[in-house]
């Protein structure tokens, strides 16, 4: 006859072992190689963030995170790579606008009913920074006003470049032209880094770009400063003007940097990775670097990641149909 202290501790151990099993794959993660996916080349703003976000995650793990470019068809290829992955949470992706929008764009979503869930698990937010319109110093323009009058006197002779077919910086683009009724030459790269170093050299106009990879350029006269693309103007630098203030009125147009799992990765471990994102996004050093990069640290939960991922992605798809924008590579 079993006795009351030893059936007390037989189900106490029975249920310390159930208990320990619910979050085990939590709790058991990570204990191996986590790969983040940049679909983009490297020395663009997606590099950027990326490795902050995977040097510091590293060290709240004490685990190896690495990160691995999977550049091509504006972040498409990466992104298919990270769909098609095993959903353990070992694959992840620092993706942009432009990457998901191309996932979206290449299937035919229908603005109204996209859903990202059906391809991949949204973890968190990373930033969303205002882009900065930026022209190469031989262009004989200052301000947004400048640039729609000279493109209306030259149609078709004013270039921009982009990461990509689809992405942020060729949205912003197409929005700029739209809404000041005038025709700009889109010149896709395979990356934003790529971009800007035929800005540089005056291969291409104009740029939309992420402020990681211009401002640098900015201070020392490489590039010239026309405007950011928020609707107002942005704490990180006060003193630049909206596009809206120099010529073009209402302009508005963000970007957005954002942590992706595969479809159908186990609840638990998403929720692991967006709270510890948030507590990596938190720690100085990564916050500064964020910081001089032009990109303020703003992350969120799952579920309301996936809501904003939702809503962003359905605006540019409903822009896309109304304007006749290619949207996909």
């Amino acid at each position: 006859m079993i006795s009351r202290r030893d059936f007390l501790a037989s189900t106490g151990c029975v249920a310390a072992a159930a208990l320990a099993s619910l979050p085990a794959r939590a709790q058991a993660y990570p204990n191996n190689i986590v790969r983040i996916i940049v679909p983009f080349p490297p020395g663009g703003a997606t590099d950027v963030l990326g490795r902050v976000v995977a040097h510091h995650l590293q060290g709240l793990w004490g685990q190896t995170v690495v990160t691995e470019y999977k550049p091509g068809a504006s972040g498409l290829l990466g992104a298919r790579q990270v769909i098609a992955s095993p959903a353990d949470g070992y694959t992840l992706m620092l993706a942009s606008t432009g990457a998901i929008l191309s996932v979206a764009a290449s299937q035919g979503a229908e603005p109204a009913n996209y859903e990202v869930t059906k391809e991949l698990s949204p973890i968190s937010l990373v930033a969303a920074p205002a882009y900065i319109l930026v022209v190469n110093p031989s262009v004989p323009v200052k301000s947004a006003a400048d640039i729609i009058a000279y493109a209306k006197a030259n149609p078709g002779k004013l270039s921009y470049g982009s990461s990509g077919v689809g992405t942020a910086s060729h949205l912003s683009g197409a929005l700029f032209g739209q809404m000041a009724g005038v025709d700009l030459l889109h010149v896709p790269y395979r990356g934003t880094g790529p971009a800007v170093n035929d800005l540089l050299g005056g291969q291409i106009n104009m740029l939309f770009s992420p402020p990681q990879v211009v401002t640098q350029h900015i201070a020392i006269g490489k590039l010239r400063m026309i405007g950011i693309t928020a609707s107002e103007r942005s704490k990180l630098f006060p003193d630049f003007p909206t596009i809206a203030e120099t010529g073009l009125p209402k302009y508005s147009s963000l970007g957005w940097f954002g942590l992706f799992a595969p479809a159908k990765t186990p609840a638990e471990i998403v929720r692991k990775v967006s709270a510890d994102t948030a507590k990596v996004l938190a720690i100085d050093d990564a916050r500064k670097r964020l910081l001089e990069a032009g990109a303020e640290p703003a992350p969120n939960a799952p579920d309301v990641f996936t809501k904003f991922v939702n809503d962003d992605i359905a605006k540019w798809l409903d822009l896309g149909q109304k304007a006749n924008i290619k949207l996909s590579p």
